[in-house]
């Protein structure tokens, strides 16, 4: 994000530039080129006198002859402006959220452009981004130390019974030290997850060099997961097409992604018997590749659910997801991957008929 000091180096930059040159040399396309954020040069009465092609298109109806009190009347862009034209500060910035006709959020900063002009400059630079990312962050913690604070406190529960009442109960031992052996397993696979995620956003764009044989990628997923099938009542089939079937990757990444995708059709998708892993070609040009379909014919997925489902820590069922011994990450790191395969994940529900989850991987 900039920083304050940042900002107002910007908005004094082209302060500066349009002392020296004149705001003539400035105008229309000249000023368009010289800040590709929105930038509004105004006059002592806080009305406009130029405005960018970037501010028409974040702001609109913008015209000389405009007050900005009047278009920018939040007190924050209000006190502001005042500083500003009053001559109280020579410059300033503020944090500014423009709510219409979607929520932005600026770090504006105004300049006074010099005594000989009397103009001044507004320079708004987008912050809502680096918002987002501060909001994904900070949810992010909050529900990763929830997750572990649960079965630390679970844990902390049994240890304090153990040394209590249940001190001289060995069947009762038995049983707590049970639970609490699924609990510290349940923390370890949360912060492998963590760990696996950390990983991937380090190397979020370094593209994996080596070829990977798919189809022996997937025979060993389907191979690994058959015990869990078979607990759950699942058949596992297999559609493939013939031939060898490669494609640029990490055959560790991808294993990882075909594993947590058929994990989790053998874990939701019990109720349909069957489970149906599909290797096929995608059509020809560009956007050639191989698609890989792993589908259940269990209860299937609401569609509000179907564009957050990546998200980390998002739980369709809260509870089937715990019991399941899901951490919430599982499909969060099965984006990062295939986004470092440029490959790509579709997911087609429909309630009561189960889900289908298509990742498809470019041939080159």
């Amino acid at each position: 994000p900039m920083l304050p000091a940042d900002a107002e180096r910007q908005s004094a930059d082209v302060a500066a530039a349009i002392e020296a040159g004149g705001l003539q040399r400035l105008s229309g396309e000249y000023l368009a080129a010289a800040v590709a954020d929105p930038l509004i040069i105004f006059d002592h009465a806080a009305t406009i006198v130029h405005a960018n092609a970037a501010a028409f298109a974040a702001f609109g109806g913008l015209a000389p002859g405009m007050s900005l009190s009047l278009k920018f009347r939040a007190p924050e862009m209000q006190a502001l402006l005042d500083g500003i034209v009053s001559g109280t500060v020579a410059s300033d910035v503020v944090d500014y959220t423009e709510k219409l006709p979607v929520e932005r959020t600026y770090r504006v900063s105004a300049s006074s452009v010099g005594h000989a002009t009397d103009l001044y400059v507004l320079v708004f630079k987008d912050q809502s981004e680096a918002r987002r990312i501060d909001r994904m962050r900070a949810d992010f913690i909050a529900n990763a130390s929830h997750e572990l604070r649960t079965p630390l406190a679970s844990i902390a529960g049994f240890i304090e019974t153990l040394r209590g009442p249940a001190r001289n109960d060995p069947a009762a031992r038995d049983q707590f030290l049970q639970i609490m052996q699924n609990q510290t397993g349940r923390m370890a696979r949360l912060i492998d997850d963590l760990l696996s995620l950390s990983r991937l956003e380090m190397k979020p764009y370094l593209k994996p060099g080596t070829e990977v044989d798919l189809r022996q990628t997937i025979d060993s997923v389907i191979d690994s997961l058959g015990p869990l099938a078979s607990e759950n009542g699942l058949v596992i089939e297999r559609d493939f097409i013939d031939g060898p079937i490669s494609v640029p990757g990490d055959r560790d990444e991808l294993f990882q992604v075909f594993e947590n995708l058929l994990e989790n059709a053998c874990k939701y998708g019990q109720s349909g018997g069957h489970v149906t892993v599909s290797i096929a070609g995608s059509e020809d040009g560009p956007d050639a590749g191989i698609d890989v379909t792993i589908r259940d014919y269990g209860p299937g997925i609401a569609e509000e659910h179907i564009p957050r489902i990546t998200e980390r820590f998002y739980r369709v069922d809260v509870e089937n997801s715990r019991t399941q011994k899901g951490t919430g990450l599982g499909l969060s790191i099965v984006k990062h991957i295939l986004t470092r395969h440029n490959a790509r994940l579709s997911i087609k529900s429909e309630v009561g008929k189960g889900a289908a989850f298509t990742v498809h991987l470019p041939a080159h």
